[in-house]
């Protein structure tokens, strides 16, 4: 397996117990909060994982210029765009929709961290896709060497970033657990469900899919995990380790009343940030994604804090 990597994140990040938080949520057992919220490279959260990978593909490949997309509120986006500045690259990103002025504090992160900016014109976000295929053309003709990361930076090579995460959690937990967190592309998930395989399947991984229903995300969650594992050289994913379950609530990006609910009680009991788009409708998703067994004092549960820190400040913005 090449397991090169262009290091970015501050690792291991920390494993926090939370009983002030379990109480409220009413969770019986022990409840701990993995930060990857704090990976430590610019605003990134966990988007620092994959493209360690992803980045060092690039400079592998002699790329000059780091090319993704997404919307303007894209956490990876503007993490690209960092990462790409300290790589000495440069970054072109294409949004989905018409131009408009920076607003979101990510699109505006992005900016600031020198990141060329087009637009499809289309704001259906399936729209970047075609339009990412084009700009390497464009960029290529004119004698650059582009690399591309679709939308999220999912990819197989990506989730190698979190096939170790789920190495470096079991170095931080005792025993099995119960991890959940936000699935949005699904290369979060997908490393950390081929990374538990790796492991025995020490680790029950439950998705809150945020962005679509969850049997349009399984599929695809799937084929990256299986991917992820064939790179890292281990036992391959089956159908049954892809557990997810709808978290979207009103739609992609729109807040939920079980997500706001959550976020509130995180910041009240533990001074975590959430954002409304992933982090607070994967938390408020959790007693779902429990059920019965939320009432079993014996359960570990781990909550993934993928970050979102601007995407939460947008959300007071508007509140």
């Amino acid at each position: 397996m090449t397991r090169s990597r262009h290091n970015l994140a501050t690792l291991p990040t920390p494993v926090q117990q939370a009983p002030r938080l379990a109480e409220a949520l009413g969770v019986a057992g022990r409840l701990l909060v993995k930060r990857d919220d704090l990976t430590g490279f610019a605003v990134a959260g966990n988007k620092a994982r994959p493209l360690e990978y992803l980045l060092a593909e690039a400079l592998g490949r002699g790329a000059d210029v780091l090319v993704t997309g997404g919307t303007p509120g894209s956490n990876f986006c503007q993490a690209a765009a960092a990462a790409a500045a300290g790589a000495g690259m440069e970054c072109v990103l294409i949004y989905a929709g018409p131009a408009q002025r920076p607003q979101h504090p990510n699109h505006l992160a992005a900016r600031a961290w020198g990141a060329r900016v087009e637009w499809t014109g289309d704001p259906d976000r399936s729209s970047v896709d075609t339009a990412l295929t084009d700009a390497a053309a464009e960029l290529t003709a004119a004698g650059r060497r582009p690399y591309v990361a679709p939308r999220g930076g999912s990819t197989a090579r990506g989730a190698l970033g979190f096939h170790q995460a789920a190495a470096e959690l079991a170095t931080q937990v005792d025993g099995p657990a119960t991890v959940v967190l936000a699935t949005g592309s699904g290369g979060t998930t997908a490393g950390l469900i081929a990374g538990s395989v790796a492991l025995g399947r020490r680790f029950e991984i439950h998705g809150a899919s945020v962005s679509r229903a969850p049997e349009q995300a399984r599929g695809r969650v799937l084929e990256l995990a299986r991917g992820c594992a064939e790179l890292a050289g281990t036992a391959p994913p089956e159908a049954a380790d892809v557990r997810l379950v709808d978290a979207r609530g009103p739609g992609h990006a729109q807040p939920s009343t079980l997500g706001a609910h959550a976020a509130q009680v995180a910041l009240t009991t533990m001074g975590i940030v959430l954002d409304p788009v992933y982090t607070a409708k994967a938390l408020g998703a959790l007693p779902a994604v429990l059920g019965e067994q939320i009432r079993d004092p014996r359960l570990t549960t781990i909550f993934w804090h993928t970050g979102g820190l601007l995407d939460a400040v947008a959300g007071w913005e508007h509140a």
